[in-house]
Parts: structure tokens; sequence; C-alpha cells
């Protein structure tokens, strides 16, 4: 179950909410009595609730609003036991203080809103001894080896228990704690309102995530990056799962820089089975590959790992991508190869994509110059495929045939930037553009109204993540319904 936590000021807001989630199918909800203003009034909070209730109230210590005397509180908490309801929160330092009473059940919980203690399993074993019905424990995630302390805490514990991580680096925690054992998940009533740090929406939880479908035998898979929140992959590849009908969850997982090498080797633990990966790993995690195929090698940049038993396989499926999206828009493979050989191409950006465009371009015949904010980084690419490399502020001086953008200028928010100007835009070139989000960026805007030939970054996502898919599966991806998911999210925002 997902247990779905309200906080508002007044009673009737309460109440409204409370069964709103209800008619949409919420099985459970958290009434935060430390968010109502003035006098709470239990009894008319929990009469004819249709659904089982957990009552808490929160001091500020526990991430809570409660401002009155402990007496207050204690009574609070207290008076929803008297009323019968299913399940009351105790902090582990009142539990102690609150005696069972009729058919109430107690969750005793610690939160620590700083760090993940190393001492979990002292903290458990002290919450085990306050007659709990379930223990909860919830702390700040710093690294991704928290989740997996957490996750692994609650598979291994005799009495039921919910483990969660805050912050973004914490979210894998929410969505997998069913996978792992824990008798619920948390979530917010919409994800404007987060009542804890990291903290996703009922809608989420369920119409992304899937979380009733989730159990011990679900296969994850995830798209790491540092940040991670903006990415749509997990949209794309858990209606493809659903599609298929297929016990596999994907998922976003926040990893720093610094964790990487120690995330990969962790993977396993939690049951990830592939990665999509993404800025700022393409690159750095060809180093923990056993095993890559030949894109990926020449390239020097990875965007999809497998995990088989002790093997890594890495994948580049941002080339083949971007390569069959320019195809198309040429009208097929062998037209595109008589039009793309001797022309020249200019790459803004000399990350992972930038390195697999101009891989792809250069075994096709084009001459590529390339140009990064970071020089070194554009001189270090020219230099990996015997290119040319100028200076970002010379980009506009180059006599292109193509322009491909492969920074992130121009995503959303920021979307009324342009990694070129539209004076330099010759018509009838072709103008590529990897930005997704939104499809059509300034840049594809100005290069349209210059008559340019336009390619978007929808097209490359779409095929690198079907791409993805089959690797994952062994299926094809249902590339169609994945361009449809995409769209509505992206067209969802107002630019």
């Amino acid at each position: 179950m997902i247990c779905v936590s309200i906080g508002r000021g007044r009673h009737r807001h309460v109440i409204a909410e409370y069964r709103h989630l209800v008619d949409q199918g919420a099985k459970m909800v958290e009434l935060r009595l430390d968010y109502i203003n003035g006098d709470v009034n239990i009894k008319r909070l929990v009469a004819d609730r249709p659904s089982p209730v957990v009552i808490s109230c929160r001091r500020s210590i526990d991430g809570g609003k409660f401002i009155g005397s402990e007496e207050q509180r204690l009574l609070f908490l207290r008076s929803a036991i008297a009323e019968g309801v299913e399940y009351v929160d105790l902090e582990a330092d009142v539990a102690g203080s609150i005696p069972r009473f009729g058919k109430t059940k107690r969750i005793v919980s610690y939160h620590d809103f700083r760090k993940t203690p190393d001492d979990l399993d002292e903290i458990h074993q002290r919450l085990c001894q306050l007659d709990p019905d379930i223990v909860k424990i919830c702390t700040m995630a710093n690294h991704p080896s928290d989740n997996l302390r957490m996750l692994a805490l609650t598979r291994r514990s005799k009495t039921p228990m919910i483990g969660l991580c805050m912050g973004d680096i914490g979210a894998p925690t929410r969505i997998l704690a069913g996978k792992f054992g824990a008798p619920f998940s948390y979530a917010t009533f919409h994800h404007e309102r987060v009542l804890a740090p990291g903290q996703l929406s009922f809608q989420q939880m369920t119409e992304t995530y899937h979380y009733d479908r989730i159990d011990a035998e679900t296969e994850v898979y995830g798209v790491i990056a540092d940040p991670v929140g903006h990415s749509l992959s997990p949209l794309v590849h858990n209606v493809a799962f659903r599609h298929h009908g297929l016990n596999k969850v994907y998922i976003p997982i926040r990893v720093p820089r610094e964790d990487l090498f120690r995330f990969i080797d962790d993977a396993p633990q939690l049951d990830i089975r592939g990665l999509s990966v993404t800025i700022p790993h393409k690159e750095a995690v060809i180093k923990k590959l056993t095993e890559a195929d030949a894109a990926a090698a020449a390239i020097g940049s990875a965007n999809t790992v497998v995990f088989d038993g002790k093997t890594r396989r890495g994948y580049n499926t941002d080339y083949r991508a971007a390569m069959d999206s320019l195809e198309a828009a040429f009208g097929g493979r062998d037209e595109a190869q008589r039009k793309l050989r001797g022309k020249t191409a200019l790459v803004l950006g000399a990350g992972g994509v930038g390195k697999a465009v101009a891989y792809g371009l250069i075994r096709r015949g084009v001459n590529v110059v390339v140009a990064d904010g970071e020089a070194r980084q554009a001189l270090l690419l020219a230099q990996r495929f015997d290119c040319r490399s100028v200076e970002w502020s010379a980009r506009h001086s180059v006599s292109a045939d193509m322009l491909f953008n492969c920074t992130p200028v121009g995503m959303h928010p920021n979307v009324d930037e342009t990694p070129f100007e539209k004076h330099g835009l010759r018509p009838s070139s072709l103008v590529f553009d990897a930005v997704y989000n939104p499809e059509n960026t300034l840049l594809i805007k100005e290069a349209r109204s210059r008559n340019c030939l336009t390619v978007t970054g929808v097209e490359m996502f779409v095929r690198q993540a079907c791409r993805q898919y089959q690797l994952f599966t062994g299926r094809e991806g249902p590339d169609d319904l994945m361009r449809e998911t995409i769209r509505r999210a992206i067209g969802a925002a107002k630019y």
C-alpha cells in the first residue's frame, strides 16, 4: 500500500482531501495534526472515515510544525488511540509513555534529517523494544549506499519495517519499499506539497512507478545522473514495461560523481538489471565495465549498462539513435549516405552526446568541427577522432552544412537560450538539437524560420530509449507509445 500524507491547516480541507484521495484509489492516509491551525478536533477528522488512517503529530525536531506543549501533543495522540484509529505514529522517545490500547496499531518511528547514521542496526533494535507493530526509520540520504543499507535492513527486519531515505538521493527507497518487504510506503497528496524531503506524489507513485504492482520479484532498472530529477526516462520505460505486462520498474537514481564506482559495485544488491547513464557519468562508467560494444569503446562513452551476474556490459545507444534520426530526416540510409559524404558539420558540445554524434558523422564521411565552452574538452575530442576544434567564441565563423547541438543549452527551464545565434544559421542547412524538453527549442524555432531542415531531440531520445529497452528486455521498444508519452509530458509545461 501507499500511505498518502495530508497536511492542511483547516479541518474541512483535510477531510475533503482525504475523501478525494480515497476516490482516486488511496487505501490509507496519514493525517498530520501538526499542520492544523488552532484547536484539533480528532473526532471530526476520523468520523465516518473512508479508509484506514495513520495519525501523527510531529514536533519541529521530527520535521513537523507542532508548536504547542508536549503535554498537549501527547494528549492528541492518546485521543486518537481512544477514537480507535487504525495506526498512531509515536516517536521513539515518547512511545514508552503511551501504552497500547484497543485495536490501534503502533508505528514507532525515528527521524534523522542530516544523515543516515552508521548505527542503523542499533537504532532498529532500540525501536523494536518499544512494543511496535511497525518500525519506521526515516533518515537523510547523502550517498546512494545509504539506500542500500536502509533497504537491506528493511528486508531482514523480523518486525514489519518501513525504511525510507529522504532527499532526492533517497527516492529509490520510496519506490522500492514494497520490494524489500515494507508494509507500505509514503507519498504526498500533490508534488508541490511535499511534507518530507524527496517525497513523491501519490500520482507519481501510482501512474509512473505502478507501486502497487512492485513485489519481491520485480526487476529494477533506472537512470543514473546528477542531477536526475529532470529525466523523463522513467515515464517512457515504465509505460513500455506496463504495455508488455513485464514485472519491472525503472527508477531515477541520483548518483554524485564521487559515488559512481561504489554505486556500480552495489547495484546488483538492489536487484538492478540495467541502467541508463547520463550526465556526468557517461565517460567515467567505462572504467567499471567488463565488456563494451564497439561504439562505446571507440567513443569512450556508454549510456547503457546491462548487469548479467558479474558481467557489466556497456553500450552506446546515443550514437545509433542520432544516426537513425539523421538518416530518417534525409529520407533513408542510402540517401543519407549520399548527402552526408563530404559535408561539414559543426558539433556543439564535447560531452557524451557530442562524442557519439561526432563518431557517427566521421564514419559517414562528414568533416566534423567541434566547439565546447571548455576548450580543452573540444580539443581532446578532436584529437580522439582526428577532426578539427574551434574556440566556442569562434563557432559562428565555421562554414557548416549541418549544426548539431549536443549541449544542454535551451533545455527547460532555460527555454529562452540558444547555443547558436539565428543570424549564423544558413538557409537549407540541417539543424539537429539533442535537447528534448522542450521539443521545439528556441534553436529549432529559429532554424525553421530560416528554412532549415530540423531534427528534434525527441526523435533521438525515443530511438535511444527503444534501443535501451531492447537491451533490457529483448523486446522491441514501443516507439509510438514512447513518443506519445514524452510529448504529452513535455507539452504540459507552458513555454
